[in-house]
Order: C-alpha cells, then sequence, then structure tokens
C-alpha cells in the first residue's frame, strides 16, 4: 500500500489534539508510535532514596485498573474502580457467582501538576473474571471523551467539565451478556461516528453518532463478542473497519458496518485481544492457544487471502511458528512482528512467514529465562516505538529502553516507575498501558498514577 494512502487512512483517526498529546489507547493513530523528540537517550539512575527507581514529577492516588490514561489538551483522563463500603473482591479471580458492589469513576488531571479538576463517577455493581476495574483507556476527541466501562457503560462527556452528553449500557440498550472478562474493546473515532465492540443480536459493532449518541448501524454476530478493540485500515482503496471477534477477523465498511469479508480465526476461551496490525498489504492477528493467521489484503477492492495460519491447540504444545500475545498489541517493523508471547517472553517472528528469529524473558520478568519457562504465563510487556528505539513498560512496573531488530534484543537501559499490584497467576503485576506525552511518560497501577519526565 503506498505510503501516502497509509498517511491518510491514519488521518480520519487522529484526534484533534496536538501532535505532544496521547489522547487513546496506543496513541494519536492506535499503532503504539510515540513521535516526539528530545528525549533522554538512557534512563537516569533514579531517586537515591528509593533504589533505581525514577522520581515521578507528580503522583495522585487512583483505585483498581487496567485502563491506561490518555492525554490531551494538557489534560489526563483515567478511569478505575472503587469497592463499595464493606465489598472485597472475590479471593479467587475467576469466580463470578456474586455481585460486587462499586463505583467506576473518570478523572480529569491537570496534565502539569496531577491536580483533579473533575470527577464523574456512577454505581457499577461487578460480576466478571478479573473484576479490578475498568480495561478501556478513554479516547479524547473534539472536546469529548468517551469511556468504556468493564460492565458496558459506555459515556460520552465534555472533555473540559465532565458534564455528561449521552450515555449508554451494552447489556441493557442490546440485550446481551457482558463478557467473561469484561468490556475491552477500546472506542474508536471515525469521521463522524464513535464504533465500539457491543454485543448482543447482530451488534457485535455497533456505531454511534459521536456528538448525540444517536445508533447509526450495527454489524455481526457472534455468541462472543471478542475483547479486540475496533481497527482501521486502509486496503483495496477504501478505509476498512477490522473487527476481530471471538471467532472470525471481518472487514466492514466503517460507515455502513456492511461486511466485506470474515475469515475463521479462534483463540481458546474466544479471547481474541489484539488489535490486528497492518503493515503494507498484510494483515495479521494471533492469540491465546495458537490461533494466528496472516491476511493477504487485496490491491483492488475490500478483500483477502490467506497466507498464512495456525488454529488452537488444547494441548497448548508451542507452535513451530508465529506468536500469540494475550494483554498486548504487537508492532510489526520492516516485515517482523515484535511482541509477548502468550508464555511470557518477548520474540521476534517474520511476518512474511512466521519464523521465530528470537525471544527474551527479560524485558517481561526481568530476567532471562529458558524458552520452555512456565513462571510467565500471559507475560506481559506494552512496547512503543520511539525513533530507532523501543520503549517497553513491563509487568514489573519497570521502564525499559532498548533496541530491537532481526537480529536480537539490546537493552540500553531500565528503570522501576511503579509497584505491580495486581494478581495474575501467583505472581504481582502492572497491566496497563502508559501514555507517552509532554516528554513524559503516565503510567498507573491499582494505587497511584504517576507522570514521569523522559525529556532530554
Amino acid at each position: 500500500m503506498p505510503r501516502t494512502l497509509a498517511l491518510l487512512a491514519l488521518a480520519f483517526l487522529a484526534p484533534l489534539a496536538s501532535a505532544d498529546d496521547w489522547p487513546q489507547w496506543m496513541g494519536p493513530n492506535r499503532d503504539g508510535v510515540w513521535a516526539e523528540t528530545g528525549i533522554v537517550k538512557t534512563l537516569p539512575n533514579g531517586d537515591p532514596n528509593r533504589g533505581n527507581q525514577l522520581k515521578p514529577v507528580w503522583s495522585v492516588p487512583v483505585h483498581a485498573g487496567y485502563s491506561g490514561p490518555a492525554v490531551a489538551d494538557g489534560r489526563v483522563y483515567v478511569t478505575d474502580r472503587v469497592l463499595a463500603k464493606g465489598a472485597r473482591n472475590p479471593d479467587d479471580p475467576f469466580d463470578i457467582k456474586e455481585q460486587v458492589n462499586s463505583t467506576e469513576r473518570v478523572l480529569c488531571l491537570d496534565a502539569k501538576t496531577g491536580k483533579e479538576l473533575w470527577k464523574h463517577e456512577y454505581e457499577c455493581p461487578y460480576q466478571i473474571s478479573y473484576p479490578a476495574g475498568p480495561r478501556c483507556t478513554p479516547t479524547v476527541h473534539g472536546g469529548k471523551v468517551y469511556t468504556l466501562g468493564a460492565m458496558g457503560d459506555l459515556y460520552c462527556l465534555d472533555a473540559k467539565t465532565g458534564k455528561e452528553l449521552w450515555a449508554k449500557n451494552f447489556p441493557k440498550d442490546y440485550a446481551t451478556k457482558v463478557p467473561l472478562w469484561g468490556y475491552c474493546g477500546h472506542p474508536l473515532v471515525y469521521r463522524n461516528l464513535l464504533v465500539c465492540v457491543g454485543g448482543g443480536p447482530n451488534a457485535v459493532a455497533v456505531a454511534f453518532d459521536k456528538d448525540t449518541g444517536a445508533e447509526k448501524w450495527k454489524a455481526l454476530a457472534s455468541r462472543d463478542p471478542g475483547y479486540a478493540p475496533p481497527t482501521l485500515i486502509r486496503a483495496g482503496g477504501v478505509d476498512q473497519l477490522v473487527i476481530w471477534h471471538g471467532h472470525a477477523i471481518n472487514g466492514l465498511d466503517p460507515l455502513t458496518g456492511k461486511p466485506h469479508w470474515s475469515v475463521g480465526c479462534a483463540p481458546l476461551f474466544a479471547m481474541s485481544i489484539m488489535a490486528p496490525r497492518q503493515h503494507g498489504d498484510r494483515l495479521f492477528a494471533a492469540g491465546i492457544g495458537g490461533a494466528g493467521v496472516v491476511l493477504k489484503l487485496d490491491k483492488d477492492k475490500p478483500a483477502v487471502t490467506v497466507l498464512w495460519q495456525e488454529a488452537t491447540d488444547k494441548s497448548r504444545k508451542p507452535k513451530e511458528r508465529g506468536l500469540y500475545p494475550v494483554n498486548m498489541a504487537p508492532l510489526v517493523v520492516d516485515g517482523v512482528v515484535y511482541g509477548v508471547d502468550q508464555p511470557g517472553m518477548l520474540r521476534a517472528v517474520e511476518l512474511e512467514t512466521g519464523k521465530k528469529l528470537w525471544f527474551t524473558h527479560k524485558p517481561v520478568i526481568g530476567r532471562e529465562e529458558p524458552e520452555d519457562y512456565k513462571g510467565a504465563g500471559s507475560g506481559t510487556a506494552f512496547v512503543v516505538k520511539n525513533g530507532d528505539r523501543y520503549f517497553l513498560f513491563a509487568e514489573t512496573g519497570e521502564l525499559v529502553i532498548a533496541k530491537l531488530s532481526p537480529k536480537g534484543y539490546e537493552e540500553v537501559s531500565r528503570a522501576k516507575l511503579l509497584d505491580p499490584t495486581g494478581a495474575a497467576f501467583g505472581r504481582k503485576v502492572v497491566w496497563s498501558h502508559p501514555a507517552f506525552a509532554n516528554k513524559s511518560v503516565y503510567a498507573r497501577n491499582d494505587k497511584e498514577l504517576a507522570c514521569f519526565s523522559l525529556a532530554e
């Protein structure tokens, strides 16, 4: 696909905010690219009183959540979940037998100081697996902020005041059940539409007028809507909306919801999570249990053919090719996919063939381990590209600067930002994508949201 067409496609995604902002999940264009210059070459040695832990510019208390912050127009937006008085989460995070009374909140803070500017909150009992708070990063666009909570509460708020402009509740409005792990599809603005993964009869994907909340179209039927965010690509001469539900990847007309194509791809437990990644005329997606596919995008019309594909294997034996991420979206650079594989290592594979090039556990769990190591399952590190370097925010709460190439992983420096506070398979983790804006990184765990300067 010509570079000019790719840039035009991304232009439809770009919110009305400055180039230094991070106004939605994975940045201005939802591609994990941080464009700012004047960033440190190596991370500072940290606060001598706290070991190799960076001293924040500011830090404010927050409650639990997986959702990352968004930064736009001098403000930081983040969502969290507060337990009701006397309520507690189940000891087993997979236990969903009982409702847990709680409140979800949308917080707006001053990006320079962390001072709270406004707060929007609503009662929201939880009854999902891993009930640790909202999953979706706020989407800021055109003076509005859009938030989707774990139980399906969608809000459009005035970005300056927090005033509620319109709202939806997916389980109620679309007669559907909340997915086992809650709603995770970060809302997408496309032209005058807000596109969401909702669920319900013929409503896996739903588009609303972004200003009024009026439903404009709904599309796709699946008993499992999955957890992947709606994704915009440009191929076949048109914009295409990619929706990966629990059983298939689908290409739609983003203005009407009309289906163009569909290819089966069913991870275990219907856990379609990562946003499919476009690289030229290739589209890659993969998930838990070894389900993965690379599609060739037709150059003349909205259609695809399968280049290579792997199906789920309930024995969970390692695949000979590919990588299968859980909580993060890989980056594809110069024909190489860089992502965290399900067993917990950062891995590089050839996009065209799925050939494995190298792996390392170090940027994920802080140390090297053999390939068959069993203690880092569902390991997570969020990868962001800045120039010729990569910033990785590991589940350990550490920020890493590294160089990635087909030849291997080269770590430049690392420093601790936050303590891991979430529970996952017997270890503590931070599973929240940070924001990179204003030559800073904004990161949160279940106790604090902090800003750290990365200015050179």
